[in-house]
């Protein structure tokens, strides 16, 4: 654990005045599907500051995150409270560089709320195609500043969000009506619900940091043995213990239920792989869900490559 005195040292820094960008400047992201887009818009190298497997939403800024994001000549960050640890952080850095908020500059009537807390938007809008074309169109008024092409590459990019999004709504809308729920370690998928028709359940809130009482395990498991719902979803950042649960007492009643897969949910998967990027993560969300619920959908995704380096 940093010591006091040294993290305050680190966060000053992160506010000094910083100097023009060389070359090839500088860009940070906090996660995976940001630095995704931004690659994809400009050609550059980003890094992504909370990786694989790693949780945005209880993520707190380390020595290195804090270093890094000094030293950046943008950064960009998603808001809408998932990185709620890197909140003051982000307001302070925002007096001395070019930082962008991306999901705040969607418009407040797209947004989902969060059951929980009313007055405070669901965060996960990477999961609709729609609402993250949007995104990347307002994340290319500012990364133009730091690279030519990124125009061109935006249209390209936002071409293969279309194409994905097809193809997900395609193989989705296969499943039977009875089995059109997706349940879920916590509460992630309600824009990718809202864009592909599907009832979503989490057993955890929209934050993993909420805790999952008794009685919401009861409530889902009635569901599911009502429901007849063949399969639960465990996700990539989040743990399965709460999964496991539901399929035990499904089981007492009579009912089995098996795990449908690993989601990508708050992060993509390994970087350097398909899953790794925005369109893949989404492409083996949509195939893994649609085949697991009684769907019909090819076992290796819309382009033959899932589960290889393709």
């Amino acid at each position: 654990m940093l010591a006091r005195r040294t993290f305050l040292g680190l966060i000053a820094g992160a506010f000094a005045p910083r100097l023009a960008f060389a070359d090839t400047p500088s860009i940070v992201a906090t996660t995976g599907m940001i630095a995704d887009a931004a690659r994809a818009l400009t050609g550059l190298p980003v890094t992504a500051l909370i990786g694989p497997g790693m949780d945005p939403h209880g993520h707190r800024p380390t020595r290195n995150d804090i270093l890094t994001l000094s030293r950046a000549d943008l950064v960009l960050w998603h808001g809408l409270n998932l990185e709620a640890q890197f909140a003051k952080l982000m307001t302070g850095l925002a007096e001395k560089s070019t930082v962008l908020a991306v999901a705040e500059t969607l418009p407040a009537d797209v947004l989902l709320s969060d059951p929980a807390y009313p007055d405070r938007p669901d965060p996960h809008i990477w999961f609709d195609p729609t609402l993250w074309a949007q995104v990347t169109q307002a994340m290319e008024l500012t990364l133009a500043e730091f690279a030519p092409d990124v125009a061109a590459n935006g249209v390209a990019y936002r071409e293969s969000i279309t194409a994905i999004g097809f193809y997900a709504n395609k193989v989705l809308s296969t499943i039977p009506a009875e089995s059109r729920l997706l349940v879920t370690a916590h509460d992630a998928f309600a824009y990718f619900g809202r864009a592909f028709g599907l009832e979503v359940e989490g057993v955890q809130g929209i934050s993993t940091e909420s805790e999952a009482g008794l009685s919401r395990i009861a409530e889902l498991v009635d569901l599911l043995v009502d429901r007849r719902v063949p399969a639960v979803f465990v996700e990539s950042s989040v743990s399965d213990r709460a999964l496991r649960a539901l399929i035990e007492g499904a089981a007492a009643k009579g009912h089995t239920v098996r795990i449908g897969g690993e989601l990508f949910s708050d992060a993509m998967g390994p970087e350097g792989s398909y899953e790794g990027t925005w369109v893949g993560m989404m492409d083996h969300n949509a195939t893994t869900i649609a085949r697991a619920l009684g769907g019909d959908a090819p076992e290796r995704g819309a382009l033959g490559v899932l589960g290889s380096d393709g």
